[in-house]
């Protein structure tokens, strides 16, 4: 038991290494992704999972079309597809360094590429969706996508990446959005209601990171301005 518990472990340290983690489901996801990450196949590459990410956007994007036109049960098909795309997204780059075969900043670029391409089709979807209140779909994805942004400031500033905003990170989201459909099968419209709730939490936590964000950078200029002043200080010609 102790030899699986340490060998569990090493596993977590070596996928986990590339980022930091805050979210509520932090430890439990973990868990998971150690669990699944022994169990891929072979033959499925990093990419394959990226792929299959992307395809799990796909369904969540088709339910709402299809639900919009056949009936709001069919959302139901929304949650696989957050599913499907939770599997992907979480496990592409877990995959590559559980087996040594990281490309960090190829990784990393098609991840954000992707996973800017989901925040596009949930808000597309919804778009589709509704018969009013469209431009909370709009919102959605402006707001997700200025977080989005913010990862990557902070990434350049700090040299840090985390995905997270507090104790929420893209699974809450993806389980918050699954609630949100359910909500909305069983009460007509329900989505309304809580895609702008959604949308006034998102302008809030980016508000906040956003200032945050601003007293790193600020931080961080001044540490480059010792840094610098140090270097000319100690510099022969100077």
């Amino acid at each position: 038991m102790k030899e699986k518990r340490s060998s569990d472990t090493s596993i977590l340290s070596k996928i986990t290494k590339d980022r930091e983690r805050t979210n509520i489901l932090k430890k439990h996801e973990q868990n998971l992704l150690v669990f699944l990450v022994q169990r891929i196949p072979l033959w499925i590459n990093s990419d394959m999972l990226t792929a299959i990410g992307m395809a799990g956007s796909l369904i969540t994007m088709t339910s709402f079309i299809l639900a919009h036109y056949f009936g709001r049960g069919l959302l139901l098909f929304g949650i696989l597809g957050f599913i499907i795309n939770w599997f992907g997204d979480s496990l592409d780059g877990r995959l590559a360094y559980f087996r040594n075969t990281p490309r960090k900043w190829y990784g990393f670029s098609l991840d954000f590429i992707v996973d800017w391409l989901t925040n596009i089709c949930i808000g597309f979807g919804y778009i589709i969706y509704v018969d009013e209140f469209e431009l909370l779909g709009f919102g959605f994805v402006v707001l997700y996508g200025w977080a989005m942004m913010m990862a990557l400031l902070r990434y350049k500033i700090i040299n840090k990446y985390t995905i997270d905003s507090g104790i929420f990170g893209p699974t809450e989201v993806r389980i918050i959005l699954s609630i949100i459909l359910i909500l909305e099968v069983i009460i007509k419209d329900s989505i309304l209601y809580s895609a702008a709730t959604v949308c006034f939490i998102l302008l809030i936590i980016d508000i906040k990171d956003f200032r945050k964000l601003l007293v790193m950078a600020d931080q961080q200029d001044k540490q480059d301005k010792r840094d610098d002043a140090g270097y000319f200080s100690n510099s022969p010609i100077g």
